[in-house]
Formats: C-alpha cells, structure tokens, sequence
C-alpha cells in the first residue's frame, strides 16, 4: 500500500520523505490556507522534493474553469494529479483531462456509486473520505469494502485512496481490505511510528551499554 501525506507543510513533507516513506502528496485549498504564504511557492516546492504523484485541487466549480485551472496545475510538473470534485461538472472534467492523458483524482467520495461514477470518467484516484463518514455515525471503512469489491468485479484501472484518515486503526484497517493508497496527516504518521515497547527496549539497551562501558572505558560498537 502507498503512503501519501496529506499537507502542504514543506518541513513535514521533508521529514517523512527523508525517511523514504512517502509515496505522494495529496493537497487541497484549505491546507494551502493553513500554511499561508504563496501556494504558487509551495506546490512548485512540493513538485520538486516529491517525485511520486502530487495531488493539487482545482477551486472552480463549473467545466470551462476547471479544464483551465488544471492545465496551469500541470505546469508545476509532470508528476501532478489534477484534484477535481466529485460532481456533474467534476466527472466531465475527468473525462476529458483523462483522455489527454492528465492524471485525476476525483475528490469528497462518500458512497461506492460515486466511486463506480469516478472510475467510469477514467479517474487515477478515487479518494473516499472515511472519516467524515465515521463523523456523521456512518463506517466509513464499509464503504472502501464496497468499493474495492465493485473494483475487483471490473477491470478499472482506478486506485482506491483513503481519505480523511483520522488514527493509525484506519490505516492497518484499510491495508487489511486492500485499498491502494492511504493519505495521511503528518501527526497520524508521527503516531505510526512510536509504540512504548519500542522506547523501552531502546532505553534499557543503551542502559546496558553505559554499564558495559563503565567496566570497559575503551569499547566500541
């Protein structure tokens, strides 16, 4: 499965993608906003240290205008995956990047028939937003078994990206079905990799060591 991180914070981005973690970059207009500054600067930025797919949204909402803002979107790099939302104007917008060969990722999934829509419009992604479906009291990871057995019934093309993923139980959850890409925020990532045995037993080695050391001054790893 691949790890997109869902941010615009260079540093973050940085971080994990020093680690070799990241598969890609999902961003949207309100983490452009969280970060401020120039988004121009930032996606150009983000382009450049990601060499996976980056996801940037288109902010119109009618055809004529996202066919524009994605043609300038593509212009950051070869890697960009053009974000449309899932609507009438949405899927026509899919179609057609997609029959250029531009890359789409069809955005705020929230059932399996707009998902089986989005892969019809030739969609790379579909992002389903699990967490938000877990907000309103719905199960949000149901719905990517939905849309991974629909998935598998055909021979889409389309991956399967988990959105909105709130705790680390989401990610190992959405492994287990088999969804393609799972899409994080940086502080769920950071909650991946720490568990309490792990500082324990690394605490207790380096106690060892010290004692060793303390008989022997001159060892050496």
């Amino acid at each position: 499965m691949k790890i997109f991180l869902d941010t615009a914070n260079l540093k973050s981005i940085r971080k994990f993608n020093d680690m070799g973690l990241l598969d890609g970059i999902t961003t949207n207009p309100s983490l452009m906003f969280k970060e401020g500054g120039n988004p121009k600067d930032a996606m150009e930025e983000i382009t450049k240290v990601i060499k996976g797919d980056v996801s940037l949204e288109v902010v119109s909402t009618e055809y004529s205008g996202m066919m524009e803002e994605g043609k300038r979107l593509r212009q950051y790099g070869d890697n960009v995956v053009v974000k449309v939302p899932m609507t009438p104007d949405g899927l026509k917008a899919c179609k057609s990047f997609s029959s250029e060969g531009i890359p789409v990722n069809v955005t705020l999934i929230f059932s399996a028939n707009q998902a089986l829509l989005a892969a019809k419009a030739g969609a790379k992604y579909v992002s389903p937003f699990i967490g938000r479906l877990d907000d309103i009291g719905q199960d949000g990871m149901k719905l990517i078994h939905e849309i991974k057995d629909i998935f598998s019934n055909y021979n889409f093309g389309t991956q399967i990206l988990v959105a909105s993923v709130r705790h680390p139980v989401h990610v190992v959850d959405a492994a287990k079905i088999g969804a393609d890409v799972v899409t994080l925020p940086p502080a769920v990532l950071d909650k991946m990799l720490l568990h309490p045995l792990t500082k324990i037993g690394l605490d207790n080695f380096l106690t060892d060591w010290d004692k060793l050391k303390s008989v022997n001054p001159d060892i050496k790893i």
